[in-house]
């Protein structure tokens, strides 16, 4: 039976689109992936969701990566709130199954610097029951670590849990851990694949 549902949060309850953003500031194709490489592709942007680098200190990171690039790469991270893009379903999807009395946990590689930059996109946060964040416990998902820290936190038997992540390691390695996944690739489809399986095995089945 399930009774627990556990939200990734980018592009499963907000959309993260940062080539588009940064397209919009960046005419130029280039300067875009130069700065993707030096945020993602680094490492760099690792630190700050383990919550072991301040923005100065990311910054410092990232234009030791690309020196020639060092006016760009601080604009873009005055932009990069702007690639989290607010969900209206989210808010009457976590309500919906809330009332339905499951609870409702997230479990994210976020980072302070985005919570504090764009608060507006986690209005879904007070509804929910609680959860894990990496900036928190100095942990990201893959690591196994991260959803014991979740189980542990909460009590949670995997067994009656069931976990939406768009990201296949985070969900093999939730496998792993005992819980059951849903692959996200879009809202419709995550949507309807939770609901069939609550129908199947959810409170309500029972």
């Amino acid at each position: 039976m399930i009774n627990t549902v556990i939200f990734d949060i980018g592009n499963v309850l907000m959309k993260f689109d940062f080539f588009s953003i940064m397209e919009k500031v960046f005419p130029d194709r280039k300067i875009v992936d130069v700065v993707a490489d030096a945020y993602f592709v680094s490492g760099n942007w690792n630190k700050l969701d383990l919550g072991i680098a301040g923005d100065e200190e990311f910054l410092a990171s990232v234009i030791a990566y690309a020196p020639d690039y060092e006016k760009e790469l601080r604009l873009a991270f005055d932009h990069v709130h702007e690639t989290l893009i607010k969900e209206d379903f989210a808010i009457p999807w976590v309500r919906g199954l809330k009332e339905r009395g499951y609870r409702v946990l997230f479990l994210s590689n976020y980072s302070t610097t985005i919570m504090e930059k764009g608060p507006e996109v986690l209005g879904f946060l007070p509804l929910m029951d609680g959860g894990v964040f990496s900036c928190d416990v100095h942990l990201c998902k893959p690591d196994p670590a991260i959803y014991k820290a979740l189980k542990e936190k909460y009590r949670l038997d995997f067994s009656e849990c069931v976990f939406l992540d768009d990201t296949l390691p985070n969900l093999e390695e939730a496998n792993r851990q005992g819980l059951r996944t849903i692959h996200v690739k879009n809202h419709g489809q995550a949507e309807a694949d939770l609901e069939r399986l609550l129908q199947e095995e959810g409170i309500e089945a029972k």
